[in-house]
């Protein structure tokens, strides 16, 4: 294996978001939390800084006649993002 191609290896799982660094992520966090931003850096416990990100919180209202969704966006400069609140991380679409 050349080293271009030990940089573009998927060994672990962690790999993949390592190939994502400087490219917009999607992530799902507790509380119907989803993030969508710029990944400038991670560590091993998935703690994340993101960049340019859309947040988009879904909570649900519940009376006696109806039942509501509702979702709040906000768009945030830079954002920390503490691992342990982490679900999901999805990496950009990759097209062959």
């Amino acid at each position: 294996m050349t080293s271009a191609e030990e940089e573009i290896a998927v060994k672990e799982p962690l790999d993949l978001i390592r190939l994502s660094l400087d490219e917009r992520i999607y992530v799902k966090l507790r509380s119907d939390r989803e993030l969508r931003g710029k990944l400038h850096a991670y560590d091993q416990h998935l703690n994340m800084i993101l960049g340019d990100v859309e947040e988009v919180v879904t909570t649900v209202e519940i009376d006696d006649e109806t039942y509501e969704e509702i979702t709040t966006k906000r768009t945030i400069p830079f954002l920390f993002v503490r691992g342990d609140g982490v679900i999901l991380v999805s990496p950009p679409l990759r097209t062959a």
